[in-house]
Protein backbone atom coordinates (compact mmCIF):
# COMPACT_ATOMS: atom_id res chain seq x y z
CA UNK A 1 0.00 0.00 0.00
CA UNK A 2 1.38 3.70 -0.77
CA UNK A 3 2.16 5.96 2.34
CA UNK A 4 -0.55 8.04 0.51
CA UNK A 5 -3.17 5.60 0.34
CA UNK A 6 -2.44 4.91 3.90
CA UNK A 7 -2.84 8.08 5.50
CA UNK A 8 -5.75 8.38 3.71
CA UNK A 9 -7.73 5.64 5.66
CA UNK A 10 -8.53 6.53 9.30
CA UNK A 11 -6.47 4.88 11.68
CA UNK A 12 -7.22 1.97 14.05
CA UNK A 13 -7.32 2.84 17.87
CA UNK A 14 -4.39 0.30 18.69
CA UNK A 15 -2.19 2.30 16.40
CA UNK A 16 -3.74 5.79 17.39
CA UNK A 17 -4.19 5.54 20.91
CA UNK A 18 -0.58 4.05 21.94
CA UNK A 19 1.26 7.06 19.45
CA UNK A 20 -0.97 9.59 21.73
CA UNK A 21 -0.15 7.50 24.74
CA UNK A 22 3.53 7.45 24.58
CA UNK A 23 4.13 11.12 23.93
CA UNK A 24 2.74 12.14 27.14
CA UNK A 25 5.74 10.03 28.91
CA UNK A 26 7.95 11.18 25.68
CA UNK A 27 7.54 15.35 26.30
CA UNK A 28 8.02 14.59 30.77
CA UNK A 29 11.20 12.73 30.14
CA UNK A 30 12.62 14.37 27.70
CA UNK A 31 12.21 18.09 29.34
CA UNK A 32 9.29 17.52 31.98
CA UNK A 33 6.73 19.51 29.25
CA UNK A 34 3.31 18.89 29.75
CA UNK A 35 0.25 17.88 26.84
CA UNK A 36 -1.82 20.17 25.94
CA UNK A 37 -3.02 23.00 23.56
CA UNK A 38 -5.37 25.46 25.05
CA UNK A 39 -2.67 27.67 26.76
CA UNK A 40 -0.64 28.34 23.06
CA UNK A 41 -3.32 31.33 22.83
CA UNK A 42 -1.76 32.58 26.06
CA UNK A 43 1.84 32.00 25.02
CA UNK A 44 0.33 34.04 21.29
CA UNK A 45 -0.77 36.74 22.93
CA UNK A 46 2.47 37.17 25.10
CA UNK A 47 4.60 37.07 22.63
CA UNK A 48 3.05 39.58 20.30
CA UNK A 49 1.52 42.23 22.83
CA UNK A 50 3.51 42.12 25.69
CA UNK A 51 2.41 45.15 27.81
CA UNK A 52 1.84 46.11 30.78
CA UNK A 53 -0.72 43.19 32.17
CA UNK A 54 0.37 40.83 34.62
CA UNK A 55 -1.31 37.59 33.04
CA UNK A 56 0.82 38.08 29.86
CA UNK A 57 4.34 38.67 31.70
CA UNK A 58 6.08 35.69 32.11
CA UNK A 59 8.84 33.89 30.24
CA UNK A 60 6.71 32.32 27.18
CA UNK A 61 10.00 31.60 25.25
CA UNK A 62 10.13 28.76 27.69
CA UNK A 63 6.48 27.07 26.21
CA UNK A 64 7.93 28.10 22.78
CA UNK A 65 7.92 24.51 21.88
CA UNK A 66 4.26 24.08 22.32
CA UNK A 67 3.84 26.87 20.06
CA UNK A 68 5.87 24.92 17.24
CA UNK A 69 3.56 21.74 18.08
CA UNK A 70 0.40 24.03 17.31
CA UNK A 71 1.96 25.12 14.14
CA UNK A 72 2.55 21.34 13.20
CA UNK A 73 -1.26 20.73 14.18
CA UNK A 74 -1.97 23.37 11.62
CA UNK A 75 0.32 22.16 9.02
CA UNK A 76 -0.64 19.23 9.79
CA UNK A 77 -4.29 19.52 8.97
CA UNK A 78 -3.49 21.89 5.94
CA UNK A 79 -1.55 18.32 4.51
CA UNK A 80 -4.34 16.15 6.03
CA UNK A 81 -7.42 18.38 4.91
CA UNK A 82 -5.70 19.31 1.24
CA UNK A 83 -2.76 17.20 -0.26
CA UNK A 84 -3.92 14.12 1.11
CA UNK A 85 -7.68 14.15 1.73
CA UNK A 86 -9.67 11.33 1.47
CA UNK A 87 -12.44 12.30 -1.11
CA UNK A 88 -14.77 9.58 0.19
CA UNK A 89 -17.85 10.76 1.98
CA UNK A 90 -18.60 10.47 5.56
CA UNK A 91 -19.98 7.88 6.07
CA UNK A 92 -22.73 8.13 9.25
CA UNK A 93 -24.63 5.54 11.46
CA UNK A 94 -28.41 5.56 10.67
CA UNK A 95 -29.69 6.16 13.76
CA UNK A 96 -27.15 9.15 13.69
CA UNK A 97 -28.29 10.33 10.76
CA UNK A 98 -32.19 10.08 11.62
CA UNK A 99 -31.83 11.92 15.14
CA UNK A 100 -29.92 14.90 13.17
CA UNK A 101 -32.57 15.10 10.58
CA UNK A 102 -35.04 15.49 13.31
CA UNK A 103 -33.13 18.46 14.33
CA UNK A 104 -33.29 19.55 10.58
CA UNK A 105 -29.50 19.46 10.26
CA UNK A 106 -28.83 17.22 6.91
CA UNK A 107 -25.68 15.20 6.75
CA UNK A 108 -23.93 15.94 3.33
CA UNK A 109 -21.15 13.68 3.43
CA UNK A 110 -18.59 16.14 4.44
CA UNK A 111 -16.73 16.12 8.06
CA UNK A 112 -19.24 19.04 9.56
CA UNK A 113 -22.59 19.89 8.24
CA UNK A 114 -22.61 22.48 5.80
CA UNK A 115 -26.28 24.07 6.78
CA UNK A 116 -24.11 24.99 10.27
CA UNK A 117 -20.47 25.53 9.33
CA UNK A 118 -20.56 27.89 6.42
CA UNK A 119 -20.38 31.62 6.28
CA UNK A 120 -24.15 31.35 5.46
CA UNK A 121 -24.88 29.32 8.01
CA UNK A 122 -22.66 31.83 10.60
CA UNK A 123 -24.68 34.78 9.88
CA UNK A 124 -27.53 33.17 11.47
CA UNK A 125 -29.17 32.66 15.25
CA UNK A 126 -28.50 29.07 15.29
CA UNK A 127 -24.81 29.24 13.40
CA UNK A 128 -23.98 33.00 15.92
CA UNK A 129 -24.87 30.25 18.88
CA UNK A 130 -23.20 27.49 17.85
CA UNK A 131 -20.13 28.73 16.33
CA UNK A 132 -19.61 32.53 18.18
CA UNK A 133 -20.80 32.02 21.93
CA UNK A 134 -20.09 28.35 21.95
CA UNK A 135 -16.43 29.06 20.79
CA UNK A 136 -16.44 31.43 23.57
CA UNK A 137 -17.77 29.37 26.31
CA UNK A 138 -15.04 26.73 25.43
CA UNK A 139 -12.10 29.47 25.32
CA UNK A 140 -13.27 30.41 28.66
CA UNK A 141 -14.02 26.86 30.04
CA UNK A 142 -10.77 25.57 29.31
CA UNK A 143 -8.84 29.00 31.18
CA UNK A 144 -11.40 28.22 34.21
CA UNK A 145 -10.89 24.65 34.48
CA UNK A 146 -6.75 24.85 33.48
CA UNK A 147 -6.58 23.31 30.50
CA UNK A 148 -8.30 21.99 27.70
CA UNK A 149 -9.73 18.21 26.92
CA UNK A 150 -6.02 16.68 25.83
CA UNK A 151 -4.26 18.46 28.68
CA UNK A 152 -6.60 17.13 31.64
CA UNK A 153 -7.25 14.03 29.71
CA UNK A 154 -3.96 12.80 28.49
CA UNK A 155 -1.82 14.07 30.85
CA UNK A 156 -3.85 14.69 34.19
CA UNK A 157 -4.96 11.66 34.28
CA UNK A 158 -1.99 9.87 33.53
CA UNK A 159 -0.48 11.51 35.98
CA UNK A 160 -3.67 10.91 38.63
CA UNK A 161 -4.47 14.43 39.38
CA UNK A 162 -7.69 15.02 40.87
CA UNK A 163 -8.47 18.11 39.27
CA UNK A 164 -8.44 16.95 36.17
CA UNK A 165 -10.38 13.18 36.70
CA UNK A 166 -12.92 16.65 37.87
CA UNK A 167 -12.62 18.31 34.80
CA UNK A 168 -12.91 15.26 32.37
CA UNK A 169 -16.28 14.10 34.39
CA UNK A 170 -17.54 17.91 33.49
CA UNK A 171 -16.33 17.87 30.14
CA UNK A 172 -18.32 14.51 29.55
CA UNK A 173 -21.30 15.58 31.54
CA UNK A 174 -21.09 19.20 29.54
CA UNK A 175 -20.88 17.34 25.97
CA UNK A 176 -23.92 15.40 26.97
CA UNK A 177 -25.93 17.91 28.43
CA UNK A 178 -25.42 19.95 25.02
CA UNK A 179 -26.06 17.27 22.79
CA UNK A 180 -29.36 16.06 24.18
CA UNK A 181 -30.56 19.64 25.78
CA UNK A 182 -29.29 22.39 24.47
CA UNK A 183 -28.68 21.59 21.03
CA UNK A 184 -32.43 20.68 20.78
CA UNK A 185 -32.96 23.89 21.64
CA UNK A 186 -31.61 26.06 19.73
CA UNK A 187 -32.22 24.19 16.69
CA UNK A 188 -36.15 24.55 18.03
CA UNK A 189 -35.75 28.28 17.68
Amino acid sequence: MEIFEFLRQPWPWYIAGPIIGLIVPLLLILDNKHFGISSNFKHLCAAIMPGDLPYFRYEWRRESWNLVFALGIVIGGFLGGILIANSDSLIVAESTRKALTTLGISVDGGLAPSTIFSWGGLFTLKGFLLMVFGGFLVGFGTRYAGGCTSGHAITGLSQIQLPSLIAVVGFFVGGLVSTHIVLPLIFAL
